[in-house]
């Protein structure tokens, strides 16, 4: 028996921190669950398990959610959701929505009952209080000679993570599954028993959502041959976006010259969204550098954003001060490094020194 396994679409998140970029994220979601529909139907998989958080919140518009359930309507393979902490059963939510009784295939899992999926009986947890303490698969009791899978949508125990929805990190175990399909984690994390083999997983969201997201956009294909049979699991990439985080310490000359450089040739720019922190020592011989790197992190990417506010200016003064006219223009600049090189520096005085040396740059070409 083989069956994909996906969960946290989001689909409706706002992506506020990224402005008018929002909106090429969002569509992003849905790109990647249409791919993720047609990897269904190319691995020939027998159903299909979303593990909770479909949508961003209830209140989603009503076109988004009649056009997801369209894409999982042609999964061509049965479909298997059940509710999250995001999209929870409660009065009014998405679930209420005709849409869903249009597609024979789609199969909305409300109650924390046994329902049967060919040579599997599956063991869904459908969530109805998003901040609940409970945990969602205590009603599990396996029976019979199927596949047992369970579906949970919570916070693995001792995860750096809010526990709501505990769920203990032997939870396949305790209850007897061959594999229990976890969501709410948005990166792929998957849980070794004492014996080493991996019985329950979190897939991760299809396409992900921000920066600190290690292992996401991606879904897991699981084979298992039979009761007991220990679980087969291919990871298969999904994002269509790149989030980039880059965390560097500059400390020493060209250093920041190479990573304009790096940034500079990664291929997909319309795709890749960067975030880029440095701390360290700005040496005098990198402000042109710098200035270059913030300009590549802005307007080269999709979206970009950058933290310089650790990058402390070093006691050699940078080339563009001295080809600044005598004065006050030169006293001023001069005034501001040494505020900026000072221990401990004055980051405000550091900041207002590149945006001079950015302003500088510009009039003097």
């Amino acid at each position: 028996m083989r069956f994909l396994h996906t969960a946290d679409w989001q689909i409706g998140m706002r992506a506020a921190m990224l402005g008018d970029k929002g909106e090429r994220v969002r569509a992003a979601r849905l790109e990647s669950a249409r791919f993720v529909v047609e990897l269904a139907r190319r691995e020939h998989v027998d159903f299909v398990v979303v593990a909770g958080d479909t949508f961003e919140h209830n209140g989603v518009e009503r076109i988004k959610v009649r056009e997801a359930a369209k894409i999982l309507g042609g999964a061509g393979c049965p479909v298997f959701i059940i509710p999250g902490n995001h999209d929870p059963l409660t009065p009014g939510s998405v679930w209420e929505d005709t849409v869903w009784s249009e597609f024979p295939n789609l199969n909305i899992l409300t109650r924390a009952e046994a329902v049967e999926a060919g040579t599997a009986t599956l063991y869904p947890c459908p969530v109805s209080a998003g901040d609940s303490k409970d945990d969602p698969t205590a009603w599990i009791q396996t029976h019979g000679d199927s596949i047992a899978i369970g579906i949970a949508h919570g916070s693995v125990e001792n995860a750096a993570y809010e526990q709501t929805l505990p769920i203990a990190r032997d939870a396949a175990t305790v209850h007897r599954l061959d594999y229990l399909a976890l969501g709410h984690f948005h990166s792929r994390t998957l849980y070794g028993d004492d014996a080493g083999v991996v019985h329950m997983a979190y897939s991760g969201t299809h396409e992900a959502t921000s920066f600190t997201e290690t292992a996401s956009g991606n879904v897991l294909i699981v084979d298992i041959a039979h009761r007991g049979a220990a679980p087969q699991i291919q990871t298969v990439r999904t994002g269509n976006l790149e989030w980039l985080s880059i965390d560097r310490k500059i400390e020493k000359p060209g250093q920041i010259q190479a990573l304009a450089a790096e940034l500079d040739e990664l291929s997909t720019p319309e795709r890749t969204l960067v975030e880029c922190t440095l701390a360290g020592v700005l040496f005098g011989s990198d402000h042109e550098a710098l200035n270059q790197l913030l300009e590549i992190v802005e307007g080269r990417f999709l979206f970009g954003r950058y933290d310089v506010s650790r990058l402390a200016a070093g006691e050699t003064g940078p080339e563009w001060i001295e080809k600044l006219p005598e004065g006050y223009l030169q006293e001023a600049a001069r005034d501001l490094l040494a505020l900026a090189a000072a221990e401990p520096p004055d980051l405000v005085a550091a900041a207002a020194l590149r945006e001079y040396s950015r302003l500088w740059q510009e009039v003097s070409k």
